[in-house]
């Protein structure tokens, strides 16, 4: 246990990590660190026999194109019938582990059958890459070590559990394993055996990884028994500038304001909920509670997180969401050329990579008040043009 809680809690800080170099040089060093963790020799050394840079792996960090798609787009490549139908018949066939889990966690079935679909296919697409590779690539790789290291660490401290094979085991290209797609260290602190047979298996068992991934969503501070996203109707003088999920009120305070649930009624009237508006006044419209705010631990991508906790609503039985007509998207060219433009400004975009991702959209918004436009965080070539 103790040895668990330091994988977990010792995380190592950005300038702490070292990276890149001879292979076997940062290998010897990844040696050392697990060591003094107290992981044995023995499972260290058998850890990296045969390990060794996957090239494929880095291509595949370098081509995330798919995350400049904005959200109608995105939505609708990932959101299909079968995955809706395909929905049903999971839920009705693992319906005693989701009742489990909305009793212990307070978690709808939906949130995780959303999940399930995007990240798997409900399992049947998990992955071919060599997990102990990937990680080992990408801690290696001088992009992000701070995240992989650590994740690398964890992986020899489930090895030794027996809960994967360095040479066999297989997953996505940024090293998760499973059904559900987690991280080693998420597994070592959060992995639950939800079937009952005293194993924890991500890939084979679907009980082991929904029950496992309830208990990630838990840790990372789901709010039982709480919505996370609802589809509105928003009066065409609300503030614009006061959208955006850095800006906060109270369910009450919206309403007031003239915002109503497209359908049934929003959420506690004390709870603090954001407008989330992914294209624009002009397109969907969605009141965002605290919860949607825990999707981003599970995945950093502004669409990715806002389709998957939509899609959760569709599943529990919403309907299609009213595209609207929003202004045309920029191109990835002309994405990375606003970046550029509001970086210049003094903005932190967080990475000038043509992805609309949160802090572009704060940007936005804020050049949109300075220049007088409706602040609606959604970027229109007259905002690029006046920029």
């Amino acid at each position: 246990m103790r040895l668990a809680i330091a994988l977990i809690l010792a995380a190592s800080t950005a300038n702490a990590q070292t990276c890149g170099g001879p292979v076997g040089s940062f290998i010897d060093g990844v040696k050392a660190e697990a060591r003094a963790m107290g992981l044995p020799d023995t499972t260290i050394d058998n850890f990296f026999r045969g390990a060794e840079i996957d090239a494929a792996v880095l291509r595949a960090d370098r081509a995330q194109g798919v995350f400049q798609r904005d959200f109608i787009d995105f939505s609708r490549r990932l959101i299909s019938q079968n995955r809706i139908d395909n929905g049903a018949v999971y839920g009705n066939r693992f319906d005693a582990t989701f009742d489990a889990i909305e009793r212990r966690f307070g978690i709808p079935r939906g949130v995780l059958l959303a999940f399930w679909a995007f990240e798997t296919d409900y399992g049947q697409v998990q992955g071919g890459f060599n997990t102990r590779n990937a990680l080992l690539t990408l801690a290696h790789d001088c992009r992000r070590p701070d995240l992989f290291r650590p994740q690398l660490l964890a992986a020899i401290e489930l090895y030794r559990r027996g809960g994967m094979d360095p040479a066999s085991t297989t997953g996505a290209w940024a090293g998760e394993i499973g059904q559900l797609q987690k991280l080693p260290r998420e597994i070592v602190a959060q992995g639950m055996d939800g079937d009952g047979d005293g194993v924890v298996d991500l890939k084979g068992s679907s009980p082991d990884a929904l029950m496992t991934g309830a208990n990630v969503l838990s840790s990372l501070g789901w709010r039982a028994n709480e919505p996370w996203l609802q589809e509105i109707v928003v009066p065409e003088n609300l503030d614009w500038a006061q959208t955006g999920l850095n800006h906060k009120a109270s369910v009450r305070e919206w309403e007031r304001r003239g915002v109503r649930a497209r359908n049934g009624s929003l959420g506690p009237a004390n709870l603090e909920a954001s407008v989330l508006l992914p294209m624009g006044r002009n397109g969907p419209a969605f009141l965002a509670y605290p919860n949607f705010e825990v999707y981003f631990d599970w995945n950093k991508s502004f669409v990715y997180v806002t389709t998957a906790a939509y899609f959760a609503t569709r599943l529990e039985g919403a309907p299609v969401y009213n595209a609207g007509n929003p202004s045309p998207a920029l191109s990835g060219e002309e994405m990375i050329l606003l970046q550029e433009k509001l970086t210049a400004r003094g903005h932190d975009v967080g990475g000038i990579d043509g992805i609309l991702g949160a802090m572009t959209r704060e940007a936005v918004q804020a050049e949109q008040v300075r220049l007088g436009l409706p602040a609606d965080a959604w970027p229109t070539r007259e905002l690029l043009n006046r920029l």
